[in-house]
């Protein structure tokens, strides 16, 4: 067989390949035996130098024929091939948009969260600050300043966490309101959300708990603005119809102390057998009174000038009244059985 007709068998060979490929990559691979480096269609090329002087003519024209040939219809094949995959891959990977979407679930805030966004935005509505401080304190914040000296007995009711070198986990966020009062002169108006720490563990009582207090002092403040302030915030997290007494009490660091009740909200003092209230029909909610003189004079204030008032309050204890959970534990726990229901 001579070149020319072996030339002519792989150009028939080859439109015959490149007319069934059935992808681009069947295409790729007939343009490599066909055409490749090391194709025999190559190799004829590269021996047509070797051949008689009369033969060389033919052989090469028959070659560069049967090369363009064969490029073309690789050319023409692979815009049909390509065009016809592109079209299969969209309707592959096509979005019925009128289809509903993937739902997912939504998360919702703590019900500790809840009441601490309640108040706290409560307060900022009146012009308070929000302050905030570390949770590791030293004694001289957490304590002294507050007039609980060395020894007091106050000290032994908090059941505190003691750290090394004088530092404590603090037990309320009262450290705050003194940093607050020795970095700024009066008048002071702040609220001061944060996480406590004390050693106890019950239903009601867990080591870490939050709390919220404020502090306000100007001058001319009297326990009347604290009822008054109080009230006000009783009503837009318990509701409007909500009532509140003053009971007497004890706060090393306020003179007068009170405690503050709220009316039951779920039976209004009407039902004996209320989960909420046990009949009682208040409810025991906070702490609060006027800021001891003792404790201004400690800050560099005037307590014959300026006068104020201080509050602290559960947000835990709070939601659970609020939402009747039993356990104060549940809050903590994370299990996503009780967090869903909020």
């Amino acid at each position: 067989m001579t070149a020319a007709e072996r030339i002519e068998e792989l150009r028939e060979e080859a439109l015959s390949a490149v007319a069934s490929a059935g992808s681009t990559s069947d295409l790729e691979s007939v343009r490599v035996r066909y055409l490749g480096r090391s194709a025999e269609l190559t190799e004829i090329k590269k021996s047509i130098r070797d051949l008689p002087p009369e033969d060389r003519k033919a052989v090469g024209g028959a070659s560069n024929k049967a090369t363009k040939e064969i490029e073309g219809a690789l050319h023409e094949r692979l815009e049909s091939v390509a065009a016809t995959e592109r079209e299969e891959r969209l309707r592959a990977e096509a979005v019925d948009v009128t289809l509903p979407g993937t739902p997912y679930l939504k998360g919702s805030l703590h019900p500790s969260l809840r009441v601490i966004d309640e108040v706290v935005d409560f307060f900022v509505g009146l012009g308070y600050r929000v302050a905030e401080g570390p949770e590791v304190e030293t004694d001289y914040y957490n304590f002294t300043a507050l007039n609980i000296p060395p020894g007091h007995p106050a000290r032994g009711m908090q059941d505190t966490f003691f750290l090394d070198e004088g530092l404590v986990l603090r037990t309320h966020t009262s450290p705050v309101q003194i940093r607050t009062m020795l970095s700024q002169e009066p008048p002071v108006y702040v609220v001061c959300p944060g996480r406590t720490y004390r050693r106890d563990s019950d239903p009601t009582h867990t080591p870490m708990f939050n709390q919220i207090e404020g502090l306000a002092v100007d001058k001319g403040l009297t326990l009347g603005h604290l009822k008054g302030t109080l009230a006000a915030m009783a009503r837009h997290v318990f509701g409007e119809d909500v009532k509140v007494r003053l009971r007497p009490s004890y706060f090393q660091f306020v003179e007068p102390g009170v405690e503050l009740d709220v009316s039951c909200f779920r039976c209004g003092g009407s039902d004996p057998n209320c989960k909420v209230c046990r009949g009682a029909g208040w409810i025991e909610m906070l702490g609060a009174g006027m800021v001891d003189p003792a404790v201004l004079t400690e800050v560099g204030y005037d307590p014959e000038e300026y006068t104020g008032f201080a509050f602290g309050m559960g947000p835990d204890r709070m939601a659970m009244v609020r939402y009747g959970i039993p356990d104060l534990r549940l809050f903590f726990e994370g299990d996503l059985r009780f967090l869903h229901q909020f």
